[in-house]
């Protein structure tokens, strides 16, 4: 299957088949195996071992620790970019998603409170998961309107954080 991953601004085709991965062009054997339920894997590329926690905050993107470095993708697959320009979907953000649980864990801080203007990349809520602080942040400009958690509450995976109101830019 065919994915356009987006990071830093730039995009990635990548084509999975078995255990071989096709990333812009460069062929690469690749193996995988979820350790946890909650994301922990291992992965093995070209015979280098990397360790990978991943979280999904929100559909089609991804906050990837790996080796100790957090990145943020957008993952989609061919078919689904394909639909979404041929009926014009997604041509602008309706508004800003709630920030949701990624994996289950305790919160250890609320960064914001409500009626607060945030930006994006803003730190929102803390979650501790598998012994790993992870900083929960806004994907863009937008006025808390709810907080529906405090510090040591523990949350399921999925769950509504802090709920997000659209604000003007400028």
């Amino acid at each position: 299957m065919r994915y356009i991953v987006t990071f830093d601004g730039r995009e990635i085709a990548v084509d999975l088949t078995g255990d071989t991965a096709e990333v812009d062009g460069r062929t690469l054997h690749v193996e995988f195996d979820e350790v946890t339920q909650g994301g922990l894997a291992s992965l093995l590329v070209d015979g280098r071992s990397h360790r990978l926690l991943a979280a999904s905050p929100q559909r089609g993107v991804w906050r990837l620790q790996l080796d100790g470095r957090t990145v943020e993708v957008r993952v989609e697959d061919e078919r689904t970019r394909a639909i979404r320009e041929m009926t014009g979907a997604g041509a602008g953000p309706a508004g800003p998603e709630p920030l949701r649980a990624p994996m289950p864990g305790l919160v250890v801080r609320v960064e914001v409170e409500p009626g607060q203007v945030v930006g994006p990349g803003d730190g929102l809520v803390i979650v501790e998961a598998m012994k790993m602080e992870n900083e929960l942040r806004a994907d863009a400009p937008a006025r808390v309107t709810a907080v529906q958690v405090a510090a040591g509450d523990t949350v399921e995976r999925g769950q509504v954080l802090v709920e997000l109101d659209a604000v003007e830019e400028g």
